[in-house]
């Protein structure tokens, strides 16, 4: 544990000279390309806060009608069983679906349980572990065409719940 917290004080700054140190080596002006990475970036929030809104009060509604309350009920022995904060259990089955409303949803476990909270290190570690299996398949194979998906939605399904399982593990490990 001790190890892992003075590894985390100095990953950042690592990341941040070895970029640096990559952009003088390959002559690259790194602080113009910032900025205009900063630029893209304030594009992309301006489009995509419609819908980060919309999700926020959907999450909202979702929580203040009990049917969250009712769902977390429903999970609770398989919550149980593998140590999962019963708060948790609908990210795990709503960041295949949506990335943006596992976003809202993370959001609102923070707010209410804290960032170091055991709830929020677990929600921040599945966010982090997990992927939005629906809209990457229909984007990816939309893109090129593909309509015979094969056995790809059941490998990303499998992999998905590694991962909640693989979440659920670190956090033990590394939180207690």
């Amino acid at each position: 544990m001790i190890f892992i917290r003075h590894l985390s004080d100095f990953a950042v700054p690592a990341i941040f000279i070895v970029i640096i140190g990559v952009a003088v080596l390959k002559k690259v002006k790194a602080y113009d390309v910032f900025v205009e990475g900063a630029k893209d970036g304030i594009d992309t929030i301006i489009k995509i806060i419609p819908s980060l809104v919309g999700l926020l009060v959907a999450v909202g509604v979702f929580k203040a009608s009990g049917a969250m309350d009712s769902l977390i009920l429903l999970l609770r022995p398989l919550t149980d069983l593998l140590g999962m904060p019963p708060q948790v259990a609908p990210l795990a089955l709503l960041r295949p679906i949506s990335g943006s409303a596992s976003f809202a949803f993370v959001t609102e476990i923070i707010k209410s349980f804290g960032p170091d909270s055991y709830a929020g290190r677990v929600a921040a570690t599945m966010m982090g572990s997990t992927e939005t299996i629906f809209y990457t398949l229909a984007v990816y194979y939309g893109s090129v065409g593909i309509k015979n998906i094969r056995y790809t939605l059941i490998a990303a399904i499998m992999a998905d719940i590694i991962s909640v399982i693989a979440s659920l593990w670190a956090c033990q490990f590394i939180f207690g």
